[in-house]
């Protein structure tokens, strides 16, 4: 499996000396709380929801992506556009750059036909940008630098029909379309084309498939690493076979099967949940979750 390169991973020693005897309870131990949290509050019972303070406490996404509201807000966004190749995956990059679910919510994606009332009306929010859920750097294209705003208004209408040519080529494989896209993006953290070159299978699992592997983000390496050391397996990558086998045994009334991506993004959220617990993150700024 692909893993993060990016030498300076402010989560790397999150976890360090935080002893956990079952990594792999754990992590479906989690996953069952949070999937807990989110179905009592949409059946609308009263907070807190669960009596474990840290999910008192802290922000965490969902267990399953599809209901996570930003996710929400892409699916919608580009629903009609699944039959346009080259127009949804510019959609995806630009929902990812965006991931701002306020924005796509007030957006039609005929609005990515003409950069100019795009750019007016990104222009208009306060913030037209997720600031905080992950990094986006400058794209490099042609030797030519695009700020995110320049990339998401300019430059993936410009190279949608190349974008749409590296996935088809990747051959369903979100790592290989990954790879391919970021060596000519060259960007250092290349999560950001990583989630929308997933989201795809979402629309067109016949060009992305859904269990495809996938890389492993700056913040899911650290619990990866901890399922890989207990399981005694030699990668990431065989890592998420297992746990989606064990899912039979820990979690079988699960909604749905897990993926290779759900393990991943869910060793993320592990990863957060376990800082607390190992006194490595704070209750602070957008970490805290402030019920309605």
């Amino acid at each position: 499996m692909q893993e993060s390169k990016i030498v300076n991973n402010p989560y790397a020693k999150s976890l360090d000396g935080l002893k956990l005897n079952n990594p792999v309870e754990a992590f479906f131990n989690f996953c069952q709380e949070r999937e807990n949290i989110r179905r009592l509050r949409e059946e609308a019972y009263p907070f807190p929801w669960t009596k474990d303070p840290i999910f008192q406490k802290g922000r965490f996404l969902n267990v399953f992506r599809e209901d996570d509201r930003t996710s929400k807000s892409i699916l919608d966004f580009a629903r009609e556009l699944k039959d346009d190749i080259p127009l949804l995956i510019q959609a995806l990059f630009f929902a990812r750059w965006c991931n701002r679910q306020e924005t796509l919510d007030e957006l039609s994606p005929d609005i990515l036909l003409k950069p100019e009332k795009l750019s007016k009306k990104l222009k208009s929010f306060e913030n037209w940008c997720n600031l905080n859920a992950y990094p986006v750097e400058a794209v490099n294209w042609k030797g030519i630098k695009y700020s995110r705003f320049d990339t998401a208004v300019t430059l993936f209408s410009d190279i949608k029909e190349s974008l749409a040519d590296m996935v088809k080529n990747a051959e369903g494989d979100v790592i290989t379309a990954t790879i391919t896209i970021n060596s000519e993006f060259k960007m250092q953290n290349d999560f950001p084309i990583f989630m929308a070159v997933i989201d795809l299978a979402w629309f067109r699992p016949d060009i992305i498939y859904p269990n495809s592997h996938v890389p492993t983000g700056i913040g899911a390496l650290a619990y990866l690493d901890r399922l890989q050391r207990y399981l005694g397996l030699k990668n990431h990558q065989e890592t998420c076979e297992k746990m989606i086998e064990l899912q039979k045994e820990y979690w079988p009334e699960a909604k749905r099967k897990f993926q290779p991506i759900d393990i991943e993004y869910l060793s993320c959220e592990c990863r957060k949940y376990y800082s607390y617990v190992n006194g490595t993150k704070s209750f602070e700024g957008k970490n805290v979750f402030k019920p309605i």
